[in-house]
């Protein structure tokens, strides 16, 4: 199908061994890509559920793609629709379809392969995945979109099968996460050091946060629970909106309320916690745009020590 917005030209997404073409909207900028000759790819099948994502493998040659669409406005939906219609078009037959709260909010996005921001921005109130594969050949896309205010994202995945035969679905595995999928968020800190938390509901401007579940916070609980000597700071942090001395008080208030929650609600010992704001003085990504600022709006987990 076509739409007014989506260019006339047909852009091609993959390589000589694979054969699926989508036009994209014809505002696309392509921001990174990352192909393989031959790779394994997990596609997803079911939302995340009971700390996993249903998905299934298929081997062979891999395109990764992301782009920015300079609509302000549009939906994830309306980006990804389009493209949907025209997966229907060439036969594929849909695997999985749902948006930002259906599919499992932040579980599902971390539990997904997304280029790395700002190549690829994901509002985790606001995004829409499709995955597909063709009946005959097997061959496999999976698309996400989301949405920013002043532009839309889009990521596309195209795996073409090792042989022409639909693999076989393996059981639902856990999580896929970049890297090493065994690794939970409490090893990732105890790795890194340090790890942001990007499940906290704070309203742009409060310092209150959300009564929602925060399965991050459950994790870090656990980690403090089975690591009885180790101490950790909350660090709160900002955009570059206000002075930098009510930046500093409303991020060490978030802070604050994090580390107020896992003592109240988790039980960790207070003690075993600081916190401090850093207000803008730390930023992710440039505060000149509106997903860069999204980006800087953040609170931190980072290790201090560990006792015995």
């Amino acid at each position: 199908m076509r739409r007014g917005w989506l260019t006339a030209l047909a852009c091609l997404l993959a390589g000589p061994a694979l054969s699926l073409q989508l036009e994209l909207p014809s505002n696309a900028r392509e921001t990174a890509a990352r192909d393989s000759v031959f790779d394994r790819v997990q596609i997803a099948t079911t939302p995340y559920a009971n700390g996993t994502v249903g998905a299934q493998s298929i081997d062979g040659p891999v395109q990764r793609r992301s782009y920015r669409v300079t609509s302000p406005g549009l939906t994830p939906l309306q980006i990804l629709a389009p493209l949907r219609d025209q997966l229907i078009d060439a036969d594929y037959e849909t695997l999985l379809d749902c948006d930002a709260n259906a599919c499992g909010g932040f579980d599902f996005r971390f539990a997904i392969d997304v280029l790395p921001a700002p190549n690829m921005y994901v509002n985790m109130r606001a995004y829409h995945f499709l995955s597909a594969q063709h009946p005959d050949t097997g061959d496999a896309v999976w698309l996400l979109a989301s949405t920013a205010p002043d532009a839309g994202y889009l990521q596309v995945v195209q795996v073409g099968a090792q042989q022409a035969a639909v693999p076989t679905a393996e059981p639902p595995v856990a999580a896929i996460a970049p890297g090493d999928p065994a690794q939970d968020l409490g090893q990732r800190l105890l790795a890194k050091g340090s790890i942001v938390l990007r499940s906290l509901d704070f309203a742009l401007g409060t310092t209150r946060l959300g009564e929602g579940p925060a399965p991050e916070l459950e994790q870090i609980a656990q980690l403090m629970a089975n690591r009885p000597g180790l101490r950790i700071a909350v660090v709160g942090h900002t955009d570059t909106i206000g002075g930098l001395a009510t930046n500093i008080e409303v991020s060490r208030a978030r802070a604050v309320a994090v580390r107020d929650r896992l003592i109240n609600r988790y039980d960790v010992p207070p003690g075993r916690i600081e916190a401090e704001g850093m207000g803008y003085l730390a930023p992710l990504a440039s505060n000149l745009t509106a997903e860069g600022r999204e980006m800087n709006r953040r609170v931190e987990v980072i290790v201090v020590g560990e006792d015995g």
